[in-house]
This record gives structure tokens, sequence and C-alpha cells, in this order.
């Protein structure tokens, strides 16, 4: 049903665009025959409307990733460089936080571990919203930075170092649906000590799953149906805690390799001195305004980490 329903979304936003070009090319028709400059102005911007739209639907295409559309744990670790870095994981915060608030994305700080004297040793954020995961996917890795150190009295030059952490926040209320024909049922007299505490009647159950192979026995109730209800019950516990368990591996495989946050491993570099520049080390992507990417300005970099794996994949 939740996927059909994203499908009826989806096919929807296409069709109001489909409607609002058609909407454009009667307005152009009418421009060519009355000559309204004020039409003419409205054309543009519906012209410019309609192009922006399709270009954000054409790459949302190259989202297709099995976890793309959910939300986003995010996790910022302080890496060499001391207090610097424990600044610049502060500064990363920012930066993701002016991102999402841009995107219309709802942000809750999950954990915080506070530097000695500046910034955070680490922090993390769950980030809600469609494709959260699919776009911050891009932002894995180490990043550095370059400036002068406003913890140094002798205004030197530092470089520090922070790693970003990003995993898909998979659901978590799973719903434990036991088909009957996957159970194989025993019923047994329950063990006793003899005399009166024998019973005389197959009271005691035992279930075993034949897709996991999990088996419960129970015993201890007076009545049969009171220990299969039982039984039934720690089956249920015990399938939601192998689910838990697949999607701990889940993430940890998305999670990927550990990486030091380190020299060598840096995804990107931000450098505020001695000039100023973004550079993206595996697409090779790069911008001047430093303080604007700084400031949440990372669809570039985002969208082009994207369709450089699109590119490498094809």
């Amino acid at each position: 049903m939740r996927q059909l329903s994203d499908l009826r979304e989806m096919v929807n936003i296409w069709q109001n665009l489909a409607k609002q070009a058609d909407d454009a090319l009667s307005l152009l028709d009418l421009v060519a025959v009355e000559d309204d400059q004020s039409m003419l102005a409205e054309l543009a911007t519906e012209t410019e409307s309609v192009t922006q739209s399709l270009t954000d639907l054409e790459f949302k295409l190259v989202l297709s990733g099995p976890h793309d559309k959910v939300g986003a744990l995010l996790s910022i670790h302080a890496g060499a460089g001391g207090t610097e870095s424990q600044d610049w994981t502060e500064m990363l915060m920012r930066m993701y936080l002016r991102w999402t608030e841009a995107k219309g994305y709802k942000t809750f700080l999950v954990d915080q571990t506070e530097g000695e004297e500046a910034g955070l040793k680490s922090v993390t954020l769950e980030i809600s919203g469609s494709y959260a995961y699919g776009y911050l996917r891009a932002e894995r890795g180490v990043h550095r930075l370059v400036r002068i150190s406003p913890f140094d009295a002798n205004k030197r030059r530092h470089t520090s170092f922070a790693l970003v952490e990003v995993i898909p926040n998979l659901d978590t209320d799973i719903e434990i649906n036991i088909n009957p024909d996957d159970l194989e049922i025993d019923v047994y007299k329950s063990a006793g000590a003899g005399g009166q505490n024998v019973q005389k009647n197959s009271t005691a159950i035992r279930l075993k799953h034949l897709p996991t192979g999990l088996v419960v026995t129970c015993q201890n109730q007076r009545s049969q149906l009171q220990n299969r209800e039982t039984a039934m019950r720690i089956l249920r516990g015990r399938l939601y805690d192998l689910e838990l368990k697949k999607q701990e591996t889940e993430q940890a495989r998305l999670k990927g390799q550990h990486v030091d946050a380190g020299w060598g491993n840096q995804i990107r570099s931000y450098v505020l001195h001695p000039y100023k520049m973004v550079k993206d080390h595996r697409t090779n992507h790069e911008v001047g305004q430093a303080e604007a990417v700084l400031d949440g300005r990372l669809d570039d970099f985002i969208q082009a980490y994207l369709r450089y794996t699109i590119g490498s994949e094809g």
C-alpha cells in the first residue's frame, strides 16, 4: 500500500507538470497573437518554472536505490586536529542543518558529545523527509578544513578533519505476521514430578517456525490454549528480534568500512586561507564561494556526485 501511494504521488506530479507545460504552450499562442509584454513576462516565468521542475524530477530518477527515498541518520565525528576538528564538526553540523532547512526536512538531535574547549566531538542527527538518505549518502566520508585557526594565538594556518557517516533510517515499526502454514505444532503431556502433578492430558506446546528454524516450547500454563498463546507470543518476539538484527546488518553494510578521519582519506576540502575554495576530490567539482557552501548550499556537490556514481556504474 505504501509503494502504491508513492507511485500515485509520482504519477500525479508528472501529470501536473504536463498540464503546466500545456498551459505554457497555450500562453505562447496568445503571446504570438496579441504581443502583450505582461503576458510575455508571465510566459518567461512559467517556462522557467516548468524547466526547473523537469530538471528536479529527472534528477530524482537517479535516486533509485532501495533506501533512497527514506530518512537518514547523519553522524559527524571529529578527527585529527584536536579542538580545531571539534570546532569543524560543529561547523559541519550547522552546514547540514542549513541544508535540511532549505529542503524543508525535519531534523532531530539524537545525540551529541561536547568538545573539551569548543565545538563537538561527535553529533548524530535524525533527518526526516523524502529522499533525505538518497541525497545525503553523497556526503559520506572525510571532510577537510584549511583555515587560520581562531584558537591559535600566533594566527597560523591549521588543517582539521571530520568524518561524516550516513545510514538510512530504516522502518523499525516491524509487523510480524506468522503464516499458519509455516508452523509445525506438536502437542504433548507436560513433564511433572509424578503423582497428582503429572498431566493426564496433552497440554504442552512445541512450535517450530519452518522458514527460520526457531523453536518455542511452553508447558507452564494449565490449558493447551494458554500454552499455545504464550508460545505464539514468544515466537513473535523472537521473530521481531531477528528482523531487527537483519536491519542492523543492513545498516552496517550501508554504513561501509570504517575510515580514519585524517590525511589521505578526504572526499572534500574546504579552504578558507590563503584562498577560498571548496573542492570535491571524487568528482573534481569545485566552487570559490566557500561561505555559501558552509551556509548549506550543497546541492551542486550532491548532484555532481550522484551523477558521477551513475556514470561510473554505466
